[in-house]
């Protein structure tokens, strides 16, 4: 594969996979060629990575300046946040550029349309990043299924439970708004409904949810259990290092000179209290999805639990699959918030069994890898940066699986605020129009 000019669009958190991946291991598939991003600060922290690791200075650019981002490169890795997503994608696809981009696609219908009509008209290829199917345990159920084990699937449930440090996370930062992520519907469970699309090999054709904000937020029992007033930010408030809620920028260097260090040009705090004001997000979800194959979906997400991972159940007309994972038994606190990614936490564990009728369960061995997700990131990584050739498992994914999974929570998001069902047409890839009841409700 010949090297390829690689830009990136939004230096966060989530930039750094692609930009170590491209200054070590996989730096013989490409170069970096541009960094863009409204903050100065954060860029000059990759591009001091950039020059520790021996790789000439990377061009630092603000959205002002996108078209100059666009001309010089061949590959553009979109890790802005989520609502940014839509402009940067149609605006690389027209310029003729690949493009990878972190999940969600958007966060709404309005981008999904775009997106669409852009990867339509392009030559460029867009991929979007779901590392989930690359972990060797949920590739081990799509070659399951696919092998015929338990027969044709005619249902699913999945839980998700995110504990109280990964959960909380998500309503101290961007995230926190609607408008920003789309909620945790689609930033989060964009992943979890891509699975299932992909575990099936079906699309979802109607939805049904109810969500709530229980825990977070000013208004959540999370906040009602504090008698005493709360800091609005975790920097400098007097309870920091004793409040296991409020994030201590100062303790991770990291996180310091993403974020910390940078707020002072645009004024965005990471470090907010999870039961603060804004808060609009939910906390507490239950979705009921129906496939075209017939199958249909039990889900439900907790942002609140006292422990991290999934269960998955997925019944067929032969047997029946489960999947447990613990990813962390107990939250201690001050545990890192990304400590779960490369494994190895108190009490993890993952069981992937089948039983097929009249038999004894099975247990089904998992091979890990090196690295985050089991070995997944880099399998990830490899088929991205470098191309694996034929997958027969198909895991790399397109535009058309990021409608799909954005489309589900966004539907499952109408559907909780109107109390009806939404139906999705073109295979999951649009909205039906809103029923006159729909319309009618707030």
């Amino acid at each position: 594969m010949p090297s390829r000019r690689h830009a990136v669009i939004g230096l966060g958190h989530r930039a750094q996979l692609y930009v170590d991946a491209l200054l070590g291991d996989w730096s013989d598939t490409g170069r970096l060629v541009a960094f863009c991003d409204t903050n100065r600060t954060r860029m000059a922290y990759y591009a001091d990575r950039a020059r520790a690791a021996g790789h000439p200075g990377v061009p630092c650019y603000g959205p002002e300046d996108l078209d100059t981002v666009l001309a010089s490169a061949d590959t553009v890795v979109v890790t802005s946040p989520d609502a940014t997503h839509a402009r940067y994608v149609c605006a690389a696809l027209d310029a003729g550029a690949d493009v990878v981009v972190e999940k969600p696609l958007t966060v709404d219908e309005a981008g999904c349309a775009r997106i669409a009509e852009a990867a339509e008209r392009s030559g460029g290829r867009l991929t979007v990043a779901f590392n989930y199917r690359y972990s060797p345990r949920n590739a081990a159920v799509r070659a399951l299924l696919a092998e015929g084990r338990i027969g044709e699937v005619t249902a699913v449930h999945f839980e998700w439970m995110l504990d109280t440090v990964h959960g909380a996370d998500y309503f101290r930062r961007w995230h926190r708004r609607r408008a920003n992520s789309g909620g945790l519907l689609v930033h989060k469970s964009t992943h979890h409904f891509d699975l299932v699309n992909w575990w099936l090999g079906s699309h979802p054709v109607r939805v049904f949810a109810q969500t709530d904000r229980r825990f977070y937020g000013d208004d959540g029992a999370g906040a009602a259990r504090s008698a005493a007033p709360r800091p609005p930010r975790a920097h400098r408030a007097p309870t920091l290092g004793r409040d296991p809620f409020l994030l201590d920028l100062s303790a991770d260097p990291r996180l310091k000179a993403l974020y910390l260090d940078a707020e002072h040009e645009d004024g965005y705090h990471r470090d907010l209290d999870p039961f603060g004001a804004g808060v609009d997000i939910d906390d507490t979800m239950s979705v009921l999805v129906r496939y075209g194959n017939r199958s249909v979906l039990t889900y439900s997400l907790t942002a609140y639990a006292p422990c991290e991972g999934y269960r998955v159940a997925v019944t067929g007309t032969r047997g029946r699959l489960e999947l447990e994972v613990c990813e962390r038994r107990w939250t201690p606190p001050g545990t890192a918030l990304d400590s779960t990614a490369a494994g190895g936490q108190d009490g993890e564990h993952e069981r992937l069994t089948v039983q097929e009728h009249w038999k004894q369960p099975e247990e089904i061995p998992i091979v890990r890898g090196e690295g985050g997700h089991g070995g997944g990131d880099a399998l990830m990584l490899d088929d991205l940066l470098r191309g694996t050739g034929d997958d027969p498992l198909g895991r790399r994914a397109g535009y058309r699986d990021g409608l799909r999974s954005v489309l589900t929570g966004i539907a499952a998001d109408r559907s909780a605020r109107t109390g009806s069902p939404v139906a999705l047409t073109d295979e999951g890839t649009r909205l039906a129009p809103a029923t006159e009841a729909e319309a009618s409700r707030p």
